[in-house]
């Protein structure tokens, strides 16, 4: 018996090669979806660019991919992981106008982790959600 299943949409690059998978969704009663670590990314995987605001705006966008795959949107999104490579003010104000243009005044819980490094060269940002299905 399966209790959950694994997406790996089209438009993000394929994790499995670096051994995990973008989303999980677990059906009722719990109605989880669970999206891994989304970055900066092209859809080959590659970091799109040097600069901070343009990785965190991108890793939004594949964010919403990973929900879009499940069937949801950023409304469903309850909790926030984000990950910021040497956190400094100015990178908390980049990610604040992101988080602030999708959810306004009422975003989801967050943790942020100020890190030395990420998973590959140049990824400055990373983001990973939990989302509820509407009952």
């Amino acid at each position: 018996m399966t209790t959950h299943s694994i997406i790996n949409p089209p438009g993000l690059h394929n994790p499995v090669g670096y051994g995990y998978s973008h989303t999980v969704d677990i059906p009722a009663p719990a109605g989880l979806v669970l999206i891994g670590g989304q970055y900066g990314s092209d859809a080959e995987g590659a970091v799109v660019s040097d600069d901070f605001a343009e990785q965190v705006e991108r890793a939004f966008t594949n964010l919403g991919t990973a929900l879009a795959a499940a069937g949801l949107d950023y409304t469903h999104v309850t909790r926030l992981g984000t990950y910021i490579v040497d956190h400094d003010q100015d990178k908390l104000a980049a990610l604040l106008a992101v988080v602030s243009r999708i959810w306004g005044d009422e975003p989801p819980a967050q943790t942020l982790l100020g890190v030395a490094t990420l998973a590959l060269p140049g990824m400055l940002f990373e983001v990973d959600a939990i989302a509820v299905r509407s009952a």
